[in-house]
């Protein structure tokens, strides 16, 4: 429980603009477990996106295209059922918006389909270098001694730094 509360105290402190330093000194420990703090909140953010990518994405995306939908259906038959110029100019502005936003998100489903196309293939990366290694523990007859992550991380010396990755569209 001090981990995720000083992790949360971390992400506070990190938001208001503090540095790894002074977060260090306001929580008195030293600059090395803020950093490994630091670094597992970076990649806690990066699988919360990708799993918002992956699952949340294309059901907001197919939500938002069958909203317009409606609301072109909508706005081309009051268009056509009013008497009032005012109403009609009104329903049929509102159809051209919605033709915009349509046209939008349908030529912004390249982006979405990069996202998801990494996410994907990110995925199944981790499954072949997991994999890999469950393959080199067992051949190496080394027990697993780290059950809980927390207890890991907190015992590990530096973090690993990754580097960054070419992706299309510069999504991410």
């Amino acid at each position: 429980m001090q981990v995720k509360w000083r992790r949360t105290k971390v992400l506070e402190l990190l938001s208001k603009g503090d540095s790894q330093s002074d977060i260090a000194k306001t929580l008195q420990v030293d600059l090395s477990i803020i950093s490994r703090d630091v670094y597992f909140l970076r990649q806690q953010a990066k699988s919360n996106i990708k799993r918002y990518i992956d699952e949340r994405l294309p059901e907001e995306y197919e939500k938002c295209l069958v909203g317009l939908k409606a609301i072109t259906k909508e706005a081309w038959n009051t268009s056509q059922d009013t008497e009032d110029n005012r109403e009609k100019l009104q329903a049929l502005s509102l159809a051209k918006e919605c033709y915009s936003m349509k046209l939008d998100l349908l030529t912004n489903a390249a982006v979405v389909d990069d996202a998801i196309r990494f996410v994907s293939d990110k995925s199944k990366e981790k499954v072949k270098s997991s994999s890999n290694s469950n393959q080199n523990d067992k051949e190496s007859n080394e027990p697993d001694y780290y059950e809980d992550q927390d207890q890991l991380e907190e015992e590990q010396e530096e973090p690993t730094v990754e580097m960054p990755t070419k992706t299309i569209n510069q999504v991410f």
